[in-house]
C-alpha cells in the first residue's frame, strides 16, 4: 500500500512538471487518490474522503489564507500609495551612479517587500523601479533581476504569512516557527549581500547596450510621506518585538499605511479599492492552500500513516550529519514544483515526517524553511522568478543559474542549524 501511494505521488509530480494539471488540481487529485489507497470510506466518519479530506482539509489552512490576503492587501496598498516606489527612488537617488550602492539599496527594499507579501507582487513592488535603475547604472540584467529575488528571499524568514503557513501545515506553534525563522534570516541576509557585491562587479554593461523586453513603465506617483515609509516595518516590529499575533500585526500595517497616505474623505474608497485588488493577488495562493490542506488531511489518515511511515522511516537519513548531507544533496527536488517544494507535494512529505514521528517537529519546520529559501528565488517556474527575469530581459533559467549557488548555501546553513539545534 505504501509503495502504491509513493507511486501515485510520483505520478502527481510528473503531472505538475509537465503542466498537464495545475499544481492545485494535481494536489487535489493526489489527496483523493491517497485517501482511496488508504482505504478511507467515502462519506462515513471524520476520516472519510468527503468529510475528513475534502471538507475539513479545505479549511485546514484558513489562518494562512487570511494572513495571505492581508499581506496582499498591504502590498497592494504600498503600491497604490507609492510607498514602495518612494522607497526605491530614494535609495536609487542616494546610490547615485555606483552600481553596488544602488543594487544594495534595491536589495534592502526587496527585503521589506518580501517580508510583507511573497511571490510576484513582492518582485513587482521592488522591481518595477529598481530593476531599470540598476541596469541604468551598469548592473547586468540577470544580476538586476537576481538582486530583487535574493532580497525577497532574505525577507521571506520575516514574512508573517509564511510563519502562519508553516504553523498550520505542520502543526507547530507560531512561536517555534518564529524562533527558527529568526535564526535563518541572518544567513539569507549575508548570502544575499554577497550575491549583490559579487554580481555587481562582474561584467557591468551600459544601459544603452542592453535591450529589454519589459512592460510599459507605470506612471510615477507622488512620493509618499517619510513617516508612511515605516509601513512595511510595523507588522514585523509588532510580531517580533511585542509578540502581537500575525493577523492583528498585518491589520495594523494596513491601517497605518492608509492613515498616513490618504485624506480622510478618501479612506473608504482607497481601502475598498486596494482590498478588491488584493483578492485578485491572493486568489492563486489561496487556491493552492485549499489543495495543500486536502493533501495534508489525506496523508494524516490512519491508513496512509500506517502505510507510509515504515517506508519513509527506512529511507530517511538518521543522525545529524547524514540529515544535512542527504537533504542538502536533495535541494534540486524543491525546484520545478518538485516533491520537496513545501508549497506543493513537499507539504505532504513534511506531513508524513511529522505524523510518523521520524524527526522532531522543529527539525521538519527547519528543513522545509531551508528548502523554501531555494524555491522562492531559484525555481524558474515560480511566479516571482519568472516576472523578475522577464522584466530584466533574460530567461528564468538564467536567473536560476545565477542565484542557485547562493541559495543552496543558505539551505545548507539552515539545515546545519536545524541539525545542531534539534537532532
Amino acid at each position: 500500500m505504501g509503495i502504491a501511494i509513493l507511486v501515485l505521488m510520483a505520478v502527481g509530480v510528473v503531472l505538475m512538471l509537465t503542466r498537464v494539471l495545475p499544481t492545485a488540481f494535481a494536489l487535489v487529485f493526489l489527496a483523493v487518490g491517497i485517501s482511496l489507497l488508504a482505504g478511507a470510506p467515502l462519506a462515513e466518519g471524520k476520516n472519510s474522503i468527503l468529510a475528513g479530506v475534502l471538507q475539513t482539509g479545505a479549511a485546514a489552512l484558513a489562518s494562512t489564507m487570511i494572513a495571505v490576503l492581508l499581506g496582499s492587501w498591504l502590498g497592494t496598498l504600498m503600491d497604490e500609495t507609492g510607498i514602495a516606489g518612494t522607497l526605491v527612488r530614494k535609495i536609487v537617488e542616494f546610490g547615485g551612479e555606483r552600481p553596488a550602492a544602488v543594487a544594495l539599496g534595491v536589495f534592502a527594499v526587496s527585503i521589506l517587500c518580501g517580508s510583507i507579501t511573497g511571490s510576484a507582487p513582492a518582485a513587482m513592488l521592488a522591481g518595477v523601479v529598481g530593476i531599470p535603475a540598476m541596469i541604468a547604472v551598469g548592473v547586468r540584467p540577470v544580476a538586476a533581476g537576481g538582486t530583487v529575488l535574493m532580497g525577497i528571499s532574505a525577507g521571506s524568514p520575516l514574512e508573517l504569512p509564511v510563519w502562519q503557513f508553516l504553523s498550520d501545515a505542520l502543526g507547530a506553534p507560531v512561536s517555534d516557527v518564529k524562533s527558527i525563522m529568526i535564526k535563518l534570516f541572518p544567513m539569507a541576509l549575508v548570502v544575499g549581500i554577497a550575491y549583490v557585491l559579487v554580481q555587481t562587479r562582474r561584467g557591468a554593461r551600459h544601459a544603452w547596450a542592453v535591450k529589454l523586453d519589459r512592460p510599459k513603465a507605470r506612471v510615477r506617483r507622488g512620493d509618499a510621506p517619510w513617516y508612511a515609509l515605516l509601513t512595511p516595518l510595523l507588522p514585523i516590529v509588532l510580531a517580533l518585538g511585542f509578540a502581537v499575533p500575525i493577523v492583528p500585526s498585518l491589520l495594523a500595517g494596513v491601517l497605518y499605511g492608509l492613515v498616513t497616505t490618504t485624506k480622510w474623505g478618501e479612506l473608504n474608497g482607497r481601502a475598498l479599492r486596494s482590498l478588491y485588488k488584493a483578492f485578485d493577488v491572493a486568489a492563486p495562493p489561496i487556491a493552492l492552500f485549499v489543495a495543500i490542506g486536502m493533501l495534508l488531511a489525506a496523508v494524516k489518515l490512519p491508513g496512509a500513516k500506517n502505510a507510509l511511515t515504515p517506508i519513509v522511516s527506512a529511507i530517511s537519513p538518521s543522525g545529524a550529519v547524514w540529515f544535512v548531507v542527504v537533504f542538502v544533496l536533495l535541494v534540486p527536488l524543491c525546484l520545478f514544483r518538485g516533491p520537496l517544494n513545501v508549497f506543493g507535494l513537499g507539504a505532504g512529505v513534511a506531513g508524513v515526517l511529522v505524523t510518523g514521528g521520524i524527526y522532531p517537529l522543529p527539525a521538519v519546520v527547519g528543513l522545509m524553511a531551508s528548502y523554501n529559501q531555494v524555491f522562492g528565488v531559484s525555481d524558474p517556474t515560480s511566479t516571482q522568478t519568472v516576472w523578475a527575469a522577464q522584466y530584466s530581459g533574460v530567461r528564468p533559467e538564467r536567473a536560476m543559474a545565477s542565484t542557485l549557488p547562493y541559495t543552496w548555501v543558505v539551505a545548507l546553513g539552515g539545515m546545519v542549524l536545524t541539525a545542531m539545534l534539534y537532532l
